[in-house]
């Protein structure tokens, strides 16, 4: 199977979407660009991170991109494959920062065709559990739900992650 330019992996909170996309990406020659939209707003996103650093090798280039996620992609050097972790915390800080969200995942969609290297995406799916009860977090789950549904047209490989496994969706 040729390799697919586009991954997005999609998964629970703690499903192995990570670990399952680190894999991906480390399956190709090294170096690779780890691309990282968390903001340390506390303790425990702090150890989050750390987490996240203390697994990935000296062969990793890691971008924070908490808002100017397309720009970072564009600026990865030609090649180069890419992990992305994770869109929903990228899609968090939009709202937050109350910026266009529909424009913003247009443009990580032309970032992500207009990259030379692979991309993988990584996104926590939202839609699966009880309807939020507060009109925030309904959006959250709507626009997650709409930005998925654009990436996974867009991808050649789609995959879900249930407790460490992979289920190729597409």
């Amino acid at each position: 199977m040729e390799t697919p330019h586009l991954t997005l992996v999609l998964g629970g909170a703690r499903s192995g979407k990570s670990r399952h996309a680190e894999a991906l990406i480390e399956a190709l020659p090294a170096p690779w660009t780890y691309i990282a939209t968390a903001q340390a707003y506390d303790d425990e996103m702090r150890a989050r991170i750390a987490e996240h650093r203390a697994r990935r090798s000296g062969n990793w280039l890691t971008v924070d991109a908490p808002l100017a996620l397309p720009e970072a992609i564009r600026a990865v050097p030609a090649g180069r494959p890419i992990l992305v972790d994770c869109l929903t915390l990228w899609l968090t800080n939009l709202i937050l920062a109350e910026r266009d969200t529909v424009s913003a995942g247009a443009e990580l969609i032309a970032a992500c065709a207009e990259a030379s290297g692979r991309v993988v995406l990584v996104s926590n799916e939202v839609g699966l559990g009880i309807v939020p009860d507060n009109a925030l977090a309904r959006r959250f789950r709507d626009e997650a739900g709409r930005l998925h549904q654009n990436l996974a047209a867009q991808a050649q490989h789609v995959v879900f992650m249930v407790a460490g496994l992979a289920m190729q969706v597409k």
